[in-house]
């Protein structure tokens, strides 16, 4: 096993010494580097988790440059491609390249030279002479209707590797396609994730199953600490051990019979919000951070978590999710004695198909109206646990509701709260909700 590891991390090394836009494929790996077709399969999946490659119809396995989290807004030639259905004509040398915005070409081409520039792509029709012009600039082209272009304009595209893709829908839907892929990444953007807040590499420090009850104390005199994992010998996590496991054991005890076994983990890629609220239900302090190997890579504790949290509600939302549309909708009242409510119509898009308004939408608005109302009297981020709803009478389209959420119960770590929404003074649904509270004070 320990073999297979070492092949493991020798390929990863070796595509990561490639040059960017080189094509990978499994067969030639296992050939290179003297080992199986499984092994070189593996590896590659694992280069692709990095983002050390991209695997594209069409174009297949390519070496890419590693993405920052601060550039995942940007789109890649070789990702507009497969958005738009396309067809590469010429310069799929440059398909690892990105994209920093895109320019209709619906003018005259004087006029449309002043918009373009490197790294942009130009999407236009079939009009050879503006092709030609755009690679000259050190733009990409995206040809709509389904046209291609000339020889000589491939030419060009493979001198300069800058792509040429041709895709048979229109230059609107082409447009709207490519403008929602950057949107979603605005919203992948704004998810914080583990590998965010943890910097790479990090010591960290580890109890071996044959160490003792005497190396526990050594390591928490040592760190100030009382929670350490337990790995096995190739460093994967196979156990937590804290002070409470010791109570009563023998100072030559080994602690393997005292771990706690098969902990929870999560990996670089698992979002801070997962790690809180996984943390919250289990009761966790510390979450060991594992790769896909399960080597251990780093910890996280519960203050490593807030902290993150209380940086993500500073943060400006960069895009809407569906969540935030239908809430957008209603704004928030208050009566004489106090009392949060809130109001709004039922727009065409929150609709089934009888015409009257979703459940699923019902649902986002209690939960939303909850947690509007939890944060007017305590600061921080809510679990649900729970929730019984009762839908009590159909909403037509463009009616106006009034949501009522009230208290019933706050403690440190839990809550009750009650929903109600009414039309025309009339209750149409109700719910009742408990939630686990991830205090940030």
């Amino acid at each position: 096993m320990q073999e297979t590891a070492t092949k493991h991390e020798q390929i990863l090394k070796y595509i990561e010494g490639l040059k960017i836009g080189t094509k990978i494929s499994v067969r030639k790996i296992a050939e290179k580097l003297e080992v199986s077709e499984g092994t070189a399969y593996r590896a590659i999946k694992e280069a692709d988790n990095l983002g050390l490659v991209s695997t594209k119809e069409r174009v297949g396995t390519v070496r890419v440059e590693k993405k920052l989290r601060d550039n995942i807004d940007k789109l890649t030639f070789a990702e507009v491609v497969n958005i738009v259905d396309g067809e590469v004509l010429g310069g799929r040398g440059g398909l690892h390249k990105t994209l920093n915005k895109f320019v209709i070409g619906a003018m005259q081409q004087d006029a449309m030279l002043r918009y373009i520039d490197a790294g942009s792509l130009l999407i236009v029709g079939n009009r050879s002479k503006a092709h030609t012009c755009a690679l000259e600039q050190g733009a990409g082209v995206l040809i709509t209707g389904g046209f291609s272009t000339s020889e000589e304009v491939m030419k060009l595209a493979d001198q300069l590797e800058l792509p040429i893709i041709s895709s048979s829908y229109d230059t609107f839907t082409v447009a709207s396609m490519i403008n929602r892929a950057i949107y979603d990444r605005l919203i992948k953007k704004k998810i914080l994730l583990i590998e965010d807040i943890v910097s790479a590499p990090m010591q960290v420090n580890v109890l071996k199953s044959h160490h003792t009850l005497k190396d526990w104390q050594r390591l928490r005199e040592e760190t100030g600490h009382g929670r350490f994992p337990v790995v096995d010998e190739w460093n994967r996590v196979i156990g937590m051990i804290t002070s409470k496991d010791l109570i009563g054991a023998e100072p030559d005890q080994t602690i393997d019979k005292l771990m706690t076994r098969n902990p929870l983990t999560a990996t670089p890629s698992t979002s801070v919000a997962s790690a809180a609220h996984m943390m919250v239900w289990e009761g966790i302090e510390l979450l060991p951070i594992v790769d896909a190997n399960r080597k251990v890579m780093a910890v996280i504790s519960r203050k490593d978590v807030l902290k993150a949290m209380q940086h993500i509600q500073r943060q400006p939302q960069n895009g809407e999710t569906f969540e935030d549309l239908i809430w957008s909708g209603f704004s928030e009242e208050r009566s004489k004695e106090g009392q949060i409510m809130f109001r709004g119509l039922i727009s065409p898009q929150m609709i089934n198909q009888l015409g009257t308004v979703s459940e699923g939408v019902l649902t986002i608005l209690v939960i939303q109206a909850a947690y509007h109302v939890v944060q007017d009297v305590k600061k921080g981020d809510l679990v649900m646990d729970n929730m019984s709803s009762y839908f009590v009478k159909p909403v037509q389209i463009d009616s106006e509701i009034q949501i009522v959420p009230k208290i019933i119960e706050v403690s440190r770590k839990f809550g009750k709260i009650e929903v109600e929404i009414f039309h025309a003074h009339t209750l149409v649904a109700k719910a009742m909700l408990t939630t686990q509270f991830i205090d940030q004070a």
